[in-house]
């Protein structure tokens, strides 16, 4: 089902690097909490062969790994990692596909050693459903240059992992509602309507909202907790 890396894609780091942050301080970009952690030194970055690469995403829960383990206590300053892929994609039905495949690739990996987070659903059609590595949970964001949405065009296909419990902390401080008024407000701006994939944090499972397009009602998760991708 996946591919091996064929090339080392480290040395693409630094150009890779700079074409992010340059796309994040855009002025119309609209995600203000990922401009401050930008700013604020808080996001990080690792870079990889492919999205849906079994050895790519090997590469990504380890890092993962270390990402949680550095910021055990993040704080209310907004924190992210983005992973950013050298392959391009064809189009946003294939980045959505390679998205979902390469989700799956990390749980594998990560199930041989850790439990789901407990504070959240391992089932994708559960309102309370987030994902889980090394057992802490992460608001996963899909981001490609084929987005149907203006503002997740990444120069590149890339996915930002950010914090589950920041976003319950930000909620329980009664700062969530003033942070996705503003950032929703700034989208409607940038392309007139606001994205039809979003919905209010914990109102229904956030497994809609990762790849950014729009989903139908009857829309079936493909990602499976607890088994390989193969079946084993």
């Amino acid at each position: 089902m996946y591919s091996s890396a064929t090339s080392d894609p480290k040395p693409h780091l630094p150009e890779r690097q700079a074409s992010f942050k340059a796309y994040v301080l855009d002025p119309q970009f609209p995600c203000v909490g990922a401009r401050s952690a930008l700013n604020r030194g808080r996001m990080e970055f690792g870079i990889y062969h492919a999205l849906g690469d079994e050895t790519s995403a090997q590469e990504l829960c380890a890092d993962l790994s270390a990402f949680s383990e550095k910021y055990q206590t993040p704080g209310a300053e907004p924190v992210t990692f983005i992973a950013m892929f050298n392959e391009p994609v064809a189009d946003e039905a294939s980045f959505t596909g390679a998205l979902w495949r390469h989700l799956q690739a990390l749980h594998n990996v990560d199930a041989l050693q850790h439990a789901w987070d407990p504070t959240v659903s391992s089932d994708p059609a559960n309102a309370s459903f987030s994902f889980s590595i090394a057992g802490r949970a992460f608001f996963v964001v899909g981001l490609s240059p084929q987005s149907s949405r203006w503002a997740r065009r990444a120069p590149f296909p890339c996915v930002a992992f950010n914090f589950h419990d920041q976003f319950e902390a930000l909620k329980a401080t009664g700062k969530y509602t003033g942070l996705q008024t503003a950032i929703r407000a700034r989208d409607v701006a940038l392309q007139g309507f606001v994205n039809k994939a979003l919905t209010t944090f914990g109102d229904m499972s956030e497994a809609r909202q990762y790849a950014g397009n729009a989903t139908p009602a009857d829309w079936v998760c493909p990602f499976q907790s607890g088994v390989a991708a193969d079946g084993r």
